[in-house]
This record gives C-alpha cells, structure tokens and sequence, in this order.
C-alpha cells in the first residue's frame, strides 16, 4: 500500500467503530477527575458524538473554572464534587459498583491513581481476571485494526498474567464483532530458545490454547514482529501457520516492548491508538492528553462496544 493510498484510509477503522458503537446508544460514563482542557473536551465531545453520557467526578470548582477557561459548555451535564483525584478515583468507581454508570473513563488524573481504586479488595470491580490493556492500533499501511497488549499495565506479566493477557485481548475482539482474531506471541526470534524467555513462554501459551486454557482465537508464536504481520517474511523464513504474516492481536513480551512498538507505530508510520483497559466489571476508558479527537472517539466507541457485548452475555454489572 502506498503512503498516499495509506493517507486516504486513515481512521477508516475507527469511523467504523464509532459509527457501530453510536448505533447501540451512549452509555452512562463514569469520567474519573476530568480538571484540564483535555479530559474535560475529550469527555464532552465523546458526549456530543453520541458515545457515552458522561457525569464529571471530580472538584467542581475546578472543573467550572476549566470550562469557563476554555468556552465549554456544562449545562445539564452532572458534576460529582470531590476534593481531590483519589476521592474522584474512588468514587467514580463506586458509581460503576452501584450500577449508576456502565463505563469509567480516566480524566487527568495518574492512571495508576484510577487503577489503584479498579483493584481494590474490597471496593474495586475486580474479576477473577487479571487487568490489562489494549492499544487498537488503526495504521495506514495495515489492512485491519491492530491490537496491541499489554503496552500500558503489566510491566513484566509471568505465565499466568500473560494468559489473561491473551484472553481479555482475543475476547475484546470477539466482543468487537471482529470474529475469531489470529494472535502472534512475539518474540525477538521465532524459534524456542532458552537463553530467550518470552520464546519458551510464548511456546507455553500456544500449548496453553490447544489444551482450551485460552480460547476464541488462533494463536501462534513465538513470533518475530516481522513475520507476525509480513506474509513476504513469513514466506521467505518457512513459517507456515494461520496467524504469521496476517496476526490482528500482538502479545508484547513486557510493557517495555508493547510501549515502544505502539510509540513507533504512532509516530514514525501515522498510526493512531485508541486505548481501553480489560479484565474489570466494565471497560474503562484510557486516554492520553496528546490523543487527537479520531482516537478519544475511537476509544470511547470500543469501550461502548464492548460493554454492549458484555451485558448481552450477562456479565457486566
């Protein structure tokens, strides 16, 4: 694909996802803290576009004062005072528990602050699942969405951790109405080699799908980036297998790699990255004060998405 043909296609996967995601309707969003610009436009514009119906948790004060700054208009919309960004982590989770929110969508506080709350003990929306996250890549040069996990949670996920990894992403992507995924395990190399870890855990989690420990999608690796997403170099390295050279999910090694990868994707091939976060009772929305209004939206779609699906199986709250 030419860099002009790329050009022209440029946000064609996530104009399809909010057009989909605007179909079901908004849902009532939790917005953790949203005291700058950015978060606050961001959850008003989702609002707006007809993704989610967004009730500000956060100092009220604070969140006027930015609006009036910045010519946003609050009418109508709910704001729930709080003092500060932990209280407003907090209970922007407590509306989720209480079931008077079906999405949570980070502001401008840390995520680590809004994380801290999701897994709490006793008062998070913890699952028996392990808490990971998901870029959906929409790059020019590529013909689908591409996934990329764990690039913003998991620094360095064992075994286990890497299993939910797996899953969450692979049942994210059923949940998106984009079928059955192909997931590469990537490596630096495609063969299992011991002074390489991630090869023999990437060994482990494709034996760990053919046993039905992980399920719904068609999983391969280790895999070499190169021959994930390249059918030419799958080709010329003899790689024969469903996934190498056409893989929707990749599975990053650590959080080191999948954070260097999207950030290359993003900036040296235009890619955009919409980001949510899986594994809680409901999606939650993750954004980034650089992310351009394509990717808020986009994010806000996926989450709505998937929320969707998951109420249909019955197991959100």
């Amino acid at each position: 694909m030419t860099a002009t043909k790329g050009a022209e296609r440029k946000h064609d996967h996530y104009a399809s996802l909010v057009a989909r995601a605007r179909s079901f309707g908004a849902l009532r969003t939790a917005v953790a803290h949203p005291c700058d610009e950015s978060s606050l436009r961001g959850a008003l514009e989702a609002e707006e576009a007809g993704l989610i119906d967004a009730v500000l948790v956060g100092p009220r004060a604070r969140i006027e004062a930015v609006a009036a700054a910045c010519g946003l208009d609050l009418s109508g919309h709910e704001i729930v005072d709080t003092p500060h960004s932990v209280a407003s982590a907090a209970k922007a989770v407590e509306l989720v528990r209480r079931g008077e929110a079906a999405l949570l969508m980070k502001g401008s506080l840390h995520s680590d602050e809004l994380l801290a709350e999701i897994t709490a003990k006793e008062t998070g929306l913890r699952t028996g699942r392990r808490i990971s996250h998901v870029f959906i890549m929409d790059v020019p040069s590529y013909p689908e969405p591409l996934f990329i996990t764990d690039a913003a949670v998991n620094i360095f996920p064992d075994l286990e951790a890497k299993r939910d990894i797996v899953q969450n992403a692979i049942d994210l992507h059923v949940g998106l109405g984009l079928g059955r995924p192909r997931v590469a395990i990537l490596s630096a190399v495609e063969t299992v080699t011991p002074r390489i870890p991630s090869t023999i855990e990437a060994a482990a989690l494709c034996k760990m799908a053919d046993r039905g420990q992980i399920s719904g999608g068609d999983v391969d690796g280790p895999l070499a980036l190169d021959n994930a997403i390249s059918e030419d170099a799958a080709r010329i390295k003899g790689i024969v297998s469903p996934v190498a050279g056409r893989a929707q999910i990749l599975v990053v090694p650590d959080l080191e790699a999948g954070n260097m990868l999207a950030k290359n994707l993003s900036f040296l091939a235009g890619a955009d990255a919409a980001g949510v976060v899986l594994g809680a009772r409901v999606p939650v929305i993750l954004t980034s004060r650089a992310d351009s209004l394509p990717t808020r939206l986009a994010s806000c779609a996926v989450a709505g998405l998937y929320a969707h699906s998951l109420m249909q199986k019955g197991i959100a709250s």
